[in-house]
């Protein structure tokens, strides 16, 4: 009695490892939209909070945060620590700051008071990730403040430059690096946009250093902050 073999062709084959490829490609194709559009918004975040300072300016003449006539404007709370900062032109306080009278947690309710952003009005601050504050969609606290690089106004990382920094925090480093290159000069540890490995949302990051391109992990959290 004879007994035929059975299993797969090479034609069979070739034609599952196709499908299979085909499959990868469209996964990994799909993963790079996804990635593309994070950066996109992390962008958009940038900018959103470069034109409510600029809008809040234009029409009060002082910066949100650092507005002494908050309460006559629009009807937000005056910033009190230190007091004596206060319409001093800068502002003050560090970007993730969880003090409600700082500078650059009054900011929020300033510029959203005045109709430049969308969200709560009420300071209520507890912690880092207060849903006062805004957060990217990576999930990272979005925060700004003043860049004198003094006891007040620290320098969220060394050597940045601007007169304001915005930072965003928890982002992935291969989210970090397209972002400085889109943005700046693809050198995460020079130019006006700079990357420190301190994630943010947990530590500050006073005393950050920027991290350059080639040591970022893809995986790794990182916060990037952009001097304007």
């Amino acid at each position: 009695m004879e007994y035929k073999q059975s299993g797969f062709t090479l034609i069979e084959i070739a034609i599952v490892l196709v499908i299979i490829t085909l499959l990868l490609g469209g996964v990994m194709k799909g993963q790079e939209l996804i990635n593309n559009a994070k950066v996109t918004n992390l962008i958009r975040d940038f900018d959103t909070v470069k034109q409510a300072i600029y809008g809040y300016q234009g029409s009060y003449k002082v910066l949100p945060g650092d507005d002494v006539n908050a309460a006559v404007h629009v009807a937000g709370t005056v910033a009190s620590t230190p007091a004596t900062s206060v319409g001093n032109g800068t502002i003050d306080g560090a970007w993730d700051s969880v003090t409600a009278t700082d500078e650059s947690v009054v900011f929020w309710q300033h510029v959203r008071l005045a109709g430049l952003l969308a969200g709560q009005q009420t300071i209520t601050v507890t912690s880092v990730l207060d849903p006062y504050f805004p957060v990217n969609v990576a999930g990272g606290r979005i925060g700004v403040q003043g860049n004198l690089g003094t006891t007040n106004s620290p320098k969220p990382i060394a050597g940045i430059p601007g007169t304001y920094v915005i930072c965003s925090a928890n982002i992935p480093g291969k989210l970090a690096k397209r972002l400085d290159i889109m943005q700046d000069d693809g050198d995460t540890a020079l130019g006006a946009m700079r990357v420190t490995a301190v994630a943010a949302g947990t530590a500050a990051v006073a005393a950050g250093q920027a991290v350059a391109s080639k040591p970022l992990a893809d995986d790794s959290l990182y916060t990037v902050c952009l001097g304007i």
